[in-house]
C-alpha cells in the first residue's frame, strides 16, 4: 500500500516506523528539513521538505497515486486543508489526529474516513492509569468504549492455577469478557488460549471487553 502521511513529529515518525516494517511504500511531508533528513537517514524512506498544505508539494510527493493519507500535523487547521486536498487529487482514504473536537464535523465534512481524537487516547489511558494502575491498554477500538488491555495474575486471584473455560463460568468474573492471550513470562511463550488453557499466577493476561467489565475482570485477576 502506497501511504503519504503529513507530519513528522513523534507520532508521524512512529506511524511511519510501523508502516516500513509492514512493507508499504511510505512518504513523510514535513516543513522542517532537518526533521526530513532525520526521518530519511533513520527509516530509508522517501521524504519531501515543504508545507503539507501547498498542492505543489503534494504533487512532489505524489499524493495523488495513495492508497491512503494520513494528516498527523500540530494544527487541526493544516491537517484539515490536507484532507481536502487529498480529496481534490483523488484519495480514497484519509486519516487524520485531531486536537479540537469543534473540527470533528468539519473533518467528516471533507470526506475523512477516520478521526482519531488525541484528547479522548489520552484521557482514556490517564483514566487507565488512576483507576487500574496494575493495568495497561494495548488498543482502544469501538470508538473508545471498549479496549483491549493486559494485566498481571496474582498469587490469590480465583483465576490462578484454573482453566480459560471455568472462569469464564465463573459467576464473579463478567460475561461480556473475553480472555483472548495469555503470556507466560517464565517461559517467555504467548498463548492464544481456548478453553482447556491454564491461567497460572504471574501469567500477563489480554482482555477484550467495554471498560466496566473489564474494570471487574481487572480486580478479579489481581484480587489481593
Amino acid at each position: 500500500m502506497r501511504i503519504v502521511i503529513a507530519g513528522a513529529g513523534m507520532v508521524g515518525r512512529g506511524l511511519a516506523s510501523r508502516l516500513v516494517a509492514g512493507k508499504h511504500d511510505v512518504t513523510v511531508v514535513d516543513a522542517d528539513r532537518e526533521v526530513c533528513e532525520r526521518v530519511y537517514s533513520q527509516l530509508g524512506v522517501t521524504t519531501i521538505h515543504g508545507s503539507a498544505t501547498s498542492i505543489g508539494i503534494l504533487e512532489d510527493a505524489e499524493l495523488n497515486r495513495a492508497d491512503c493519507a494520513a494528516a498527523v500535523m500540530r494544527r487541526d487547521s493544516d491537517n484539515l486543508c490536507f484532507a481536502l486536498l487529498a480529496k481534490h487529487m483523488g484519495v480514497s482514504r484519509t486519516i487524520v489526529r485531531m486536537r479540537d473536537p469543534r473540527y470533528e464535523e468539519v473533518y467528516k465534512l471533507a470526506g475523512v474516513a477516520r478521526v482519531l481524537n488525541i484528547v479522548d487516547l489520552y484521557l482514556n489511558q490517564f483514566t487507565w492509569e488512576i483507576e487500574e494502575p496494575s493495568m495497561r491498554e494495548v488498543t482502544a477500538f469501538g470508538e473508545g468504549k471498549a479496549s483491549i488491555v493486559f494485566m498481571k495474575v496474582s498469587e490469590s486471584s480465583p483465576a490462578a492455577g484454573r482453566i480459560v473455560a471455568e472462569i469464564a463460568q465463573d459467576a464473579d468474573f463478567p460475561t461480556d469478557c473475553v480472555i483472548v492471550g495469555i503470556f507466560r513470562p517464565a517461559t517467555g511463550r504467548f498463548i492464544l488460549p481456548r478453553g482447556n488453557a491454564a491461567v497460572e499466577a504471574g501469567d500477563r493476561v489480554y482482555l477484550a471487553a467495554d471498560h466496566d467489565a473489564i474494570r471487574t475482570a481487572a480486580r478479579y485477576l489481581g484480587v489481593k
